[in-house]
Parts: C-alpha cells; sequence; structure tokens
C-alpha cells in the first residue's frame, strides 16, 4: 500500500463541530441575600461581594450593570457571585431593598 500521496494532517481543533452549551444553574440559597467585605488576593484593595442571588446569567449580568452604574464604580459577575470594586455595602443594601430583596450583612 502506497502512501507517499496522500497529505494526512491532524487536528485537535474541533472544527465547525459545535459542542452542547452546559446551561448553569446558581446554586441554593435561602432567599436572604448576603453582602461580604473582601481583600484577600487583591492586594489590599477591597471589594463587595454580593451572594445568594437565585438568577441566572443573564439576569444576574444586568443586575450587576445597574449596580457599577448606581455605585459608580466597576465590578465583574463570577460563579454567580457579583464582584463590586470598593466598600459599597450599604449603597447596595438599600439599592436591593428597593427591588424586594431581603439583605444581610455578613462578614467585617
Amino acid at each position: 500500500m502506497d502512501l507517499s500521496g496522500l497529505n494526512l494532517v491532524y487536528s485537535t481543533d474541533g472544527g465547525k463541530i459545535e459542542q452542547p452549551k452546559e446551561k448553569k444553574i446558581a446554586p441554593e440559597s435561602d432567599g436572604i441575600i448576603r453582602l461580604h467585605r473582601e481583600t484577600k488576593g487583591r492586594k489590599g484593595k477591597g471589594v463587595t461581594l454580593i451572594k445568594g442571588l437565585q438568577l441566572d446569567e443573564k439576569a444576574l449580568k444586568a443586575l450587576a450593570k445597574d449596580i457599577k452604574k448606581r455605585t459608580g464604580t466597576g465590578g465583574a459577575v463570577k460563579d454567580f457571585v457579583i464582584e463590586i470594586q470598593g466598600e459599597q455595602r450599604e449603597i447596595i443594601k438599600t439599592l436591593l431593598e428597593k427591588k424586594g430583596y431581603t439583605v444581610k450583612l455578613a462578614g467585617s
């Protein structure tokens, strides 16, 4: 069998094959939104973490965008937790309570 004229190419790239997207589900919550302050791993810079929201990714990102706009700071959404730069817990607490959430300040 002569394979000299055959150009065999192997690729690990998936090409045009679409991988099924796994829909992420928010972790179970008791219905209370908890606001944490954290500086760990951020070179001393504090962030406010919002945990316990039972929203899908799209709604979570929209809420984060609204909070960032109202506080005038940056932030991100990671693993169903909203991170807002700086100590913003009081502002965020009043904002979420106006939206009908039960909010508690957690941590120091």
